[in-house]
């Protein structure tokens, strides 16, 4: 099981969307039959199996294991990962704001994090098909300016710090380099976030 799986297939974004596929979805964390989910979701068993046929057919879950019980043979199936994000083609037609695009602007920076969505999420999918790992890095953390000249400064220092970084190791012509991306955000913390 991933722990996250971009889902970028239209089709498959609103089967994961219906709200009883997602608290199937939910359920599934561990492998059970569809009799099993049927009792803890309060839904007949005949429903719940053509829901989860609509969850495997798009690789959302799949079997686990099968078991005989009396003369048939039952399906215990799981989910294929822990959580799923939405890639955002399913939800409308993607125009680029990620080139040339206003720095300052919520737009940019959502456009660029889809961007991530959309790329990590194939990457993954990719190097888990291959039994590899995908060659990344990330950075959180949170930062409080005492004024919003303090945060122009840091943005402009932040600036100068990767635009050196890049130069140093950037090698246009390497033979058998690899390209990536490198992504700098900074945004307000939600006053709700731990």
């Amino acid at each position: 099981m991933q722990d996250i799986e971009v889902i970028s297939d239209p089709a498959a974004a609103v089967v994961a969307l219906d709200p009883v596929r997602a608290r199937l979805l939910a359920e599934l964390h561990e492998p059970a039959s569809a009799a099993t989910l049927a009792a803890r979701v309060g839904l007949s068993r005949q429903k719940v199996n053509y829901h989860l046929r609509q969850l495997e057919s798009h690789g959302l879950v799949e079997v686990a294991r099968t078991r005989a019980w009396g003369g048939l043979t039952e399906r215990l199936l799981v989910a294929t990962a822990a959580g799923y994000v939405v890639a955002p083609e399913p939800l409308g037609t993607q125009r680029s704001t990620t080139r040339d695009g206003d720095r300052l602007s919520a737009t940019y920076l959502i456009a660029l994090a889809a961007r991530v969505v959309r790329e990590v999420g194939a990457l993954a999918r990719r190097a888990t098909r291959a039994n590899r790992a995908v060659p990344v890095f990330a950075l959180d953390t949170d930062i409080r300016f005492a004024t919003p000249a303090d945060r122009a400064a840091f943005a402009e220092e932040l600036a100068t710090a990767v635009s050196g970084l890049t130069a140093k190791y950037h090698d246009e012509h390497a033979e058998g380099g690899r390209w990536q991306r490198l992504l700098v955000a900074v945004h307000p913390r939600p006053k709700d976030a731990a």
